[in-house]
């Protein structure tokens, strides 16, 4: 009698393949995976850190956005206590203005080394100055520190990270799950082909 033989995707060899790609991937990708899951745990902590990944929000004396200074004003009082406090060399260029109404406060983040200034946004006064490590952490995360060090203007690194590590984090969970099913899958055929 001939013995038929085995697809390709039932045997064996499969899960042999599949152990070698799964290994290769996660040897390749060890050190990103690392930091990624790190920069993760990191960044799901932001908040509860006691200011140190993220600076507490301050309060300001009204949420009524009619008392409120305008934002070019606001933007003025945050640029000179930044140069003030911090640097006269840091750029002034402002990434994004974070307005919380129901706190009181806006928060000026600019480009050059993460710095925040929160003010009141009724007075203008200065209520912190801090580096926001989670922007640090978050460009670590995702592949963005890449385009702030080579100075890109298209997010290019981060793009190719993102992509590479979703598309290998696919692969290693369909690889590991196949790696975890197959040889139960494998053992089940064995005890029907011997009953």
């Amino acid at each position: 009698m001939i013995k038929k033989k085995q697809p390709f995707y039932k045997s064996a060899n499969l899960l042999r393949v599949l152990r070698k790609l799964h290994r290769q991937i996660a040897i390749f990708l060890f050190l990103f995976f690392l930091i990624i899951s790190i920069t993760g745990l990191l960044l799901g902590w932001k908040k509860n850190s006691f200011g140190i990944i993220l600076p507490p929000t301050s309060k300001g004396i009204s949420t009524d956005l009619r008392n409120w200074l305008p934002f070019d004003t606001l933007q003025t009082i945050a640029v000179s206590a930044l140069h003030d406090s911090v640097s006269k060399t840091l750029s002034t260029e402002i990434e994004r203005i974070d307005a919380r109404p129901s706190k009181g406060i806006v928060k000026f983040l600019f480009i050059d080394d993460y710095w925040e200034v929160q003010l009141d946004g009724t007075t203008g006064k200065v209520l912190q100055i801090n580096r926001r490590n989670s922007d640090i952490l978050e460009n670590i995360h995702d592949g963005t520190i890449l385009d702030v060090l080579f100075n890109t203007k298209n997010d290019q690194y981060k793009l190719s990270y993102t992509t590479i590590m979703g598309f290998a984090l696919l692969a290693l969970t369909g690889t590991g799950f196949w790696l975890w099913y197959g040889p139960k899958r494998l053992r089940k055929q064995k005890q029907n082909r011997s009953n």
